[in-house]
């Protein structure tokens, strides 16, 4: 492709509305352009990009036995109604009704029609294993989406979906789709790790996610040599083993004038924030609950929804907090609620507390868990952090961000049980089918590798997704410059690479930048100076190596070069 007749549309400043990286230079380099919030319009450039990530996704799948279909983007209601979602999966379920007054969503998600369809066409248990995939857009109406298309309203995604007779057979199926899935990474030239994930509102037994690891990531990993990885919201908080202490002294009220904080508290009493136990009130589908953890830790909200089984679970209000407790924000505690109250086990560790009193400017000290608070359910509630052990075999757990690509799912028979997908055995007898779901974001690895891959210029790409694999920089419009440069892009194009030769009638200066900007991996400059010497320049774009390159040898050597680093042109 020539630079003169792309569409490229550079931007020399960042818009004002880009907050992460990868969003910064998605727009700046033309890949992106926002339509409403949550909403982008794929320009040529990014395009380029999503086509490269789909096809190494499409191939790796194929390789595995999968097969590809397209379902409707539109979903009757009466199909979630039946799996029990339509309520359950909470607002980002778009929901609208047609003129014929039948309500119906965009698709979020595909289990409920894949399972639809299964159910009218498999019948026994010849008909399996299967694996049925589609790339398709989904639509997610996210409460507050962010970060360009790290966390958009629409989005194309991978979906895919076994269907076996039995657990052996779904273990396989799942097996096969993990092996899939760090193949697709290690292709797409991403740094990643795979870590057990909380199912959410999918569902299933349980999962691992594909995190791209990067500074930047939006969710934390813990991760331990011996093998386990977990992203926060799944990993668990084992207690070294120890004695439950007994009550250190009798339970006392003490005033705390204008401590609304654990800090503010901890320092009126003069105590370690550890000795502090926070009460939070939350509404669990619109039901007050309690739960509670060390003043210096971080309640899990995932953790708790989960032990709740609630669908949506949301901080309580002030009012609400005054009702259920007869105090003030800021002085909540677990003694005399009339609510469910969930405690951390680690607070069973301490022989005594200090809690909210449930009254203005008053705390209690000596609460002793399981003397004075009996009613409470005890549970691992909180985060892991550093100074745990591993839950596995005990060692020290190291910690990393990352973002999530992938995500695969034990589904068990939640959907095929409740719409009534049933196959026939050797005998003749009726069983639910047993799935598998198994998830590729699409756009987001395109952020994910930018978040990944950049520098103060720009983006760097790997080769296996890089929108063109080398570009062509002549530093002059006409004459042997411009001849050499012209002859080099034929030879490298003839060998079937992806090539930007930038024939604009502009400074060097503004062809390099943009060169950087857009990531591309392999840049060859055409000067004249290099000429005179045989030779044009070749600059990797990561590492930011320079070498001299003879001409006569140059499309060869560049084109090997980018074969072994991936490259696939479109």
């Amino acid at each position: 492709m020539k630079f003169s007749q792309a569409f490229i549309p550079t931007l020399k400043e960042t818009p004002a509305e880009a907050e992460v990286i990868s969003h910064k230079l998605m727009l700046r380099a033309g890949m992106i352009r926002k339509l409403a919030a949550g909403v982008y319009t794929w320009l040529p450039l990014g395009l380029r990009v999503l086509k490269k990530v789909e096809r190494i996704v499409r191939q790796e799948m194929d390789a595995a036995g999968a097969l590809e279909l397209l379902m409707p983007g539109v979903q009757p209601a009466d199909l979630w109604q039946e799996s029990g979602r339509w309520d359950h999966y909470g607002r980002e379920l778009l929901r609208f009704i047609d003129r014929h007054e039948h309500a119906y969503c965009l698709a979020p998600t595909h289990e409920e029609v894949i399972t639809d369809l299964i159910r009218r066409e498999v019948r026994s248990y010849r008909d399996m294993p299967l694996n049925l995939y589609q790339i398709q857009t989904k639509f997610r109406d996210e409460i507050r989406p962010r970060f360009g298309v790290m966390r958009s309203r629409e989005f194309i995604m991978k979906d895919a979906y076994s269907f076996d007779p039995d657990e052996d057979s779904s273990a396989a199926s799942y097996k096969l789709m993990h092996d899939a899935y760090s193949a697709i990474f290690t292709r797409l030239g991403l740094d990643f790790a795979v870590v057990e994930a909380d199912s959410g509102a999918i569902g299933g037994s349980f999962s691992h996610e594909f995190m791209v690891l990067a500074d930047t990531g939006e969710d934390a990993i813990a991760s331990c040599s011996c093998g386990w990885a977990a992203n926060f919201e799944k990993a668990e908080v084992v207690l070294p083993e120890g004695e439950e202490p007994e009550p250190l002294r009798e339970v006392e009220r003490v005033d705390t004038p204008d401590a609304h904080t654990i800090e503010q508290v901890a320092a009126l009493l003069q105590v370690e924030t550890a000795t502090l136990a926070k009460t939070l009130v939350y509404l669990a589908d619109g039901k007050p609950v309690a739960a509670m953890v060390r003043g210096d830790r971080t309640l899990n909200e995932i953790k708790l929804k989960n032990l709740i089984g609630a669908a949506e679970l949301e901080l309580a209000p002030a009012a609400v907090i005054k009702e259920v407790t007869g105090g003030p924000v800021g002085f909540t505690g677990p003694m005399g609620l009339d609510i469910p109250v969930y405690a951390d086990q680690e607070l069973y560790r301490s022989g005594t507390l200090v809690v909210g009193a449930n009254a203005p400017d008053a705390h209690l000290i000596g609460v002793h868990m399981t003397r004075d608070v009996a009613g409470a359910k005890r549970a691992d509630l909180r985060i892991i952090e550093p100074g745990d052990p591993c839950p596995r075999c005990g060692g020290e757990p190291v910690f990393a961000r990352g973002i999530e690509v992938g995500h695969i799912f034990r589904l068990g028979t939640k959907y095929s049980q409740a719409l009534g997908a049933d196959y026939l055995d050797a005998e003749g007898q009726s069983h639910p089918v047993i799935m598998g779901c198994y998830g590729i974001g699409i756009t987001r690895i395109v952020a994910a590798a930018i978040e990944q891959g950049h520098d103060d210029w720009g983006v760097i790409f790997p080769l296996a997704i890089a929108p063109y694999s080398v570009s062509i920089l002549p530093l002059a419009g006409d004459g042997e410059v411009f001849d050499t440069a012209l002859k080099l892009y034929d030879d490298l194009t003839e060998a079937g690479l992806d090539v930007l030769l930038d024939d604009r009638d502009l400074r060097p200066g503004v062809k390099f930048k943009d060169a950087d900007l857009i990531g591309v991996p392999l840049r060859v400059v055409v000067g004249a100076k290099g000429l005179k010497q045989g030779a044009v320049e070749l600059k990797r774009r990561a590492g930011g190596e320079v070498e001299m390159v003879p001409v006569g040898q140059a499309a060869e050597y560049v084109a090997r070069l980018a074969n072994e680093g991936g490259a696939q042109p479109l």
